[in-house]
């Protein structure tokens, strides 16, 4: 089945803020929106990343990074091999690119936390950056979905 949206959200949950990413995919009940969490993106993503005509990735990140909830466009680029959580989303797409000809769009949406100690509560910064992302994840849905008919692979 194709879908219009994936969201991938992705880290540690048991690392407090690290949640972030699998928070909010946890979080998505959109109707055109396919939404996983995952501890780590690992090269496997590449046959429900195929399947979508966008995508969504979202993972936490340092405050001292950002202070605000960053939505960055993403273009396929293999400069650093999937291993683990240290892969990023653009690793990923080179590879759904290079294994099956086609990628969709996508974004990456980092959200700022300030406490990756063991634990599995978010911070107050945290909370605030998940409704954030979940905006903009909607805000892209319903943009998407009004726009561009699923394509048919």
């Amino acid at each position: 089945m194709n879908y219009n949206v994936i969201a991938i959200g992705y880290g540690n949950e048991l690392c407090s803020d690290d949640g972030i990413g699998q928070r909010v995919a946890k979080a998505l009940h959109l109707s055109n929106v396919k939404s996983i969490a995952v501890h780590q993106l690992t090269p496997e993503l590449a046959e429900a990343l195929v399947n979508a005509d966008f995508a969504v990735f979202i993972d936490a990140c340092l405050i001292s990074e950002t202070s605000q909830v960053q939505v960055q466009l993403l273009s396929p680029e293999s400069f650093n091999i999937i291993a683990g959580h240290t892969a990023d989303p653009r690793s990923l797409l080179a590879l759904t690119q290079a294994v099956y000809g086609y990628c969709p769009q996508a974004w990456w949406i980092k959200v700022p936390g300030v406490n990756f100690e063991f634990g599995d509560r978010l911070s107050p910064t945290a909370e605030i950056g998940v409704a954030i992302a979940l905006q903009q994840i909607t805000r892209i849905s319903v943009a998407v979905s009004r726009t561009t008919p699923s394509i048919k692979r």
